[in-house]
């Protein structure tokens, strides 16, 4: 196990590496560049966007760029952002908190919501339960994010006014302790039904499916003939080959759902990740992009690690030489 981490851990990092390779010519070689901006549209001279250009270092060859910034990197330095001339440390560690709390809340209750229901669709197969499942697992998922976001805005913030519309406080009631930590869960409450909602069917149909298939082996059948109790062929032997599939939706998911969550933040106006690297990308800041997406990257590969070793945890069949 032990030589199968390190391998694994050697398999994260070449990714991480060749991540950052791609999305750092992606990035310089997309149309547009920050200059642009920062000189204004109004008669910007010459002589200025020639010292802008050279401040920034975007007038050296584009592997010399990335040498410079590989080195500002092993530093432990991601940089400063072109447009607002902060540490991009400091504006990606202000904006994952409140897309942590989103994205983990949501999955979270995506995966024992979907799993669950799946789950039980699968051993009352055929009957109202697993049809109507079936049935809203393909709307929901078929259904655009935004649209879902906005239809929930329109019918209980709009017209009902139960829930706030957007931002994640009310500004104007300056709440303070425990009442500040609920009205962050009253703004909450629509950008996180809607973020689950599009992501339980993915898990509904997983669980589902490996239920029905695992119940269908012969091994199964062959405990059956023995006479043993379905429970417990269920919870000792069903359950922990059919969830496997599940953690590794999980593990993916859970590494993307930072990025995913971009077009929700954008809808709800919820002041996180996602709508920093939306800015990001329109405003062509470069040392932010690539701050943001070495997180993702890192989160990308941590997770595939957590996953492998979760699957010999519960697979006792997997073993790593």
């Amino acid at each position: 196990m032990a030589r199968y981490l390190r391998k694994r851990i050697l398999t994260g990092i070449l990714i991480i590496l060749v991540s950052l390779v791609i999305n750092f010519m992606l990035i310089h070689l997309a149309p547009g560049n920050p200059i642009s901006l920062l000189a204004g549209k109004d008669n910007p001279s010459q002589e200025m966007i020639d010292a802008l250009t050279e401040k920034y270092g975007l007038n050296d060859p584009i592997h010399i760029q990335f040498i410079s910034y590989i080195k500002t990197l092993l530093k432990g330095d991601l940089g400063y952002s072109i447009m607002s001339s902060e540490p991009v440390s400091k504006l990606i560690f202000e904006k994952v908190g409140p897309t942590l709390l989103l994205a983990l809340t949501s999955i979270l209750l995506a995966v024992i919501i979907g799993t669950a229901s799946g789950i039980f669709a699968a051993r009352k197969r055929g009957s109202l339960f697993d049809v109507t499942m079936n049935g809203l697992s393909y709307v929901f998922d078929s259904t655009p994010s935004f649209w879902l976001g906005l239809m929930l805005i329109l019918i209980f913030a709009s017209k009902l006014k139960i829930f706030p519309t957007a931002g994640m406080v009310d500004l104007r009631a300056q709440h303070e302790g425990f009442a500040k930590v609920i009205d962050i869960l009253w703004h909450l409450t629509l950008p996180l039904i809607t973020v689950t909602l599009i992501q339980i069917p993915y898990y509904f149909r997983i669980a589902r499916a490996s239920v029905i298939q695992t119940m269908s082996e012969d091994f199964i059948t062959t405990f059956r003939a023995a006479g043993m109790k379905e429970n417990k062929i269920f919870s000792k032997y069903i359950f922990k080959n059919a969830i496997l599939p599940t953690i590794t939706v999980f593990g993916i998911n859970l590494a993307y759902v930072i990025s995913g969550v971009a077009i929700i933040e954008i809808v709800f106006a919820w002041p996180g990740m996602g709508r920093l690297m939306m800015t990001a990308i329109s405003k062509r800041d470069y040392p932010l992009l690539m701050g943001i997406y070495l997180i993702l990257s890192v989160s990308i590969a941590v997770c595939m690690i957590v996953v492998d070793l979760i699957y010999a945890v519960i697979d006792p069949r997997i073993r790593y030489d």
